[in-house]
């Protein structure tokens, strides 16, 4: 377990300065680390109104670029990363208006690429079972349900297995 750092109020408004300047940070990490490190509640408030007054913390950039990097590198789906975005503490009207970057086609080439692979690589003989395993899969990466369906039935026919 980690030991807790005593901070003050300054001294967390530089180090999370430090933090944002290297990488993206959201309002909801900065109020972790400042609870982790003792700063005071009250206090946390204002720093954090510090950190965003001066554009160190910004959501709306926060999750612009947590939809990009999940959606493009780790192959996540709308709902996989909805809910990371929630989990950082980023209001949901700030997620709803940046999800609609998101080009549905481009999710679904994605997601055929992904079903694709992973066809390949599991290794059962019964169709259904196959598809139970890609569904499931597809699903935790937070895709939407119909959208698997549809690109599983596209990709494999009973008949592959005859």
């Amino acid at each position: 377990m980690r030991q807790k750092i005593d901070k003050t109020p300054k001294q967390a408004l530089n180090s999370l300065m430090a933090l944002c300047a290297r990488a993206e940070k959201s309002s909801g990490d900065a109020l972790r680390l400042m609870a982790q490190w003792g700063v005071e509640e009250s206090k946390r408030i204002d720093v954090l109104t510090q950190l965003i007054q001066n554009k160190f913390i910004d959501d709306r950039r926060y999750a612009a670029a947590y939809i990009r990097e999940k959606s493009k590198l780790n192959g996540w789906g709308v709902y996989k990363i909805k809910n990371g975005l929630k989990l950082k503490g980023i209001d949901s009207n700030i997620i709803n208006d940046e999800l609609q970057i998101l080009d549905k086609k481009s999710l679904e080439d994605r997601l055929e690429l992904i079903i694709q692979k992973r066809i390949g690589s599991i290794k059962e003989s019964d169709p259904y079972k196959l598809k139970a395993k890609l569904v499931r899969y597809a699903l935790g990466l937070g895709y939407e349900y119909d959208s698997v369906i549809s690109i599983i039935e596209k990709n494999i026919k009973n008949d592959d297995f005859i």
